[in-house]
């Protein structure tokens, strides 16, 4: 008897469970956003290129562009990493719930690049908050 992967029956899970929501929403597969569309979409909307992306979760650029048009299944080891980069839920990313824009996210490269910040150590953080006053001190005067 062959057995599935714990990840492998969580992505069969929600295959059958986009189904039952096509099938009560009476949409069919042919209007439905694949998992690559959506991933373009959302990584697109969050000003991020497919290296940038690449890079923040940990692969390569050719394998963002494969789930992006080749793969119509999640990666499904990926879906938690992906999310969080993203800033959208699991659910968003595979399509069970819509995305919800970003408030504030006019310049999303800044955004990200302020969620970096965030993860430096303290002492970095001070630094970088002295320069930037710094700056903003000098463009009001």
């Amino acid at each position: 008897m062959l057995r599935t992967s714990p990840i492998m029956a969580l992505v069969e899970t929600h295959e059958e469970l986009l189904v039952s929501k096509r099938k009560s929403n009476g949409k069919n597969d042919e209007t439905e956003e694949s998992f690559g569309e959506r991933l373009a979409r959302i990584r697109k909307a969050r000003g991020y290129s497919q290296y940038t992306l690449a890079d923040e979760i940990g692969i390569s650029q050719r394998m963002v562009a494969y789930y992006e048009a080749q793969t119509g299944r999640p990666p499904a080891h990926l879906i938690p990493k992906i999310s969080e980069v993203l800033d959208v839920t699991a659910d968003e990313l595979l399509g069970i719930s819509e995305v919800k824009d970003a408030e504030g996210a006019k310049n999303s490269r800044l955004w990200r690049k302020l969620r970096q910040v965030e993860k430096l150590p303290p002492s970095d953080r001070r630094a970088l908050l002295k320069m930037l006053d710094a700056l903003l001190a000098q463009q009001r005067s």
